[in-house]
């Protein structure tokens, strides 16, 4: 079957390809994703919308409400930027774990984020982070909150005619500290069996104003739990109480079984991993 491929030269005249020709058209972005897919013969489009000659699509900007990541930046350059680093090292290293350096090189932020893969590794900080994006249609845009825009498998709250735009973080207090806790079951390289993220805010005494935790990885969507989060505000944050924390998202969640791990055994491993990435964000990185 033959395959049309345009390109673009804006981001509302690719949301207009993408309405217009409907199912029946995929967008590429850094294309690591659509060409294993294709690949696998897990998708036939008719179409496919390139966003790579759209410019002004590619840019990390630190601006007065955060940090701006666009969303053909590839993944590598999150990972080696210096205002990515100083604005969050957690932030970097998230992005610097994804698959190996060759997938980082051509994978974009948006196409990471749009393809709303379980098993990948920034939409878990992102999500602790409240990082929100911005989506681009054929007439208008909109912001949305990361927390409403993962669904479900490979499903996000874009509208069929909307392309994702940007990436928003925003800034943490100055007393903050957040972390990033990657494990693979297979090899270094491969995709995460479960991810976590940890926010963790203190005041003057050490007790906790806020605490974040999101999982990833290991269930549908990352998620957190606010009940179990306000568990620790107004208190110090004790390993006693970073053990009750841990035990109550091993306990909630409800983890999936995979290639890389049984449910049982990744509820296991996120009562560790909270421990771990709480303990690292309480204990000064940032």
């Amino acid at each position: 079957m033959k395959v049309e491929f345009l390109e673009p030269a804006t981001l509302a005249e690719a949301a207009a390809l993408l309405a217009a020709h409907g199912e029946g058209a995929k967008v590429v972005a850094g294309g690591t994703a659509v060409t294993l897919m294709l690949q696998q013969r897990l998708i036939a489009p008719r179409v496919l919308i390139s966003l790579g000659r759209i410019p002004g699509c590619d840019f990390i900007r630190r601006e007065a409400d955060g940090l701006h990541l666009g969303a053909l930046t590839r993944l590598r350059s999150v990972e080696s930027s210096t205002a990515v680093r100083a604005f969050s090292p957690a932030l970097a290293q998230a992005f610097g774990v994804v698959g190996n350096v060759r997938v980082r090189n051509q994978a974009t932020v948006g196409g990471n984020l749009a393809e709303a893969d379980y098993a990948s590794d920034p939409p878990a900080l992102l999500l602790a982070l409240d990082a929100r994006v911005t989506a681009v249609g054929p007439a208008e845009s909109r912001q949305m909150p990361l927390s409403e825009f993962f669904l479900g498998f490979f499903t996000t709250a874009l509208a069929p005619d909307e392309i994702l735009a940007e990436l928003i973080v925003p800034s943490l207090p100055v007393s903050a500290r957040a972390a990033y806790l990657k494990y693979a079951s297979r090899s270094a390289e491969d995709r995460p069996c479960v991810g976590v993220a940890a926010v963790v805010e203190v005041d003057d005494v050490g007790r906790c104003r806020d605490l974040r935790v999101a999982v990833g990885a290991a269930v549908e969507t990352p998620q957190r739990l606010g009940r179990v989060e306000a568990l620790a505000h107004g208190e110090t944050l004790t390993d006693e109480l970073i053990a009750t924390i841990a035990d109550e998202y091993a306990r909630a969640l409800d983890p999936l079984s995979d290639a890389r791990g049984s449910a049982w055994y990744r509820r296991e491993m996120i009562r560790v991993f909270v421990r771990r990435a709480l303990r690292e964000a309480r204990d000064g990185h940032r």
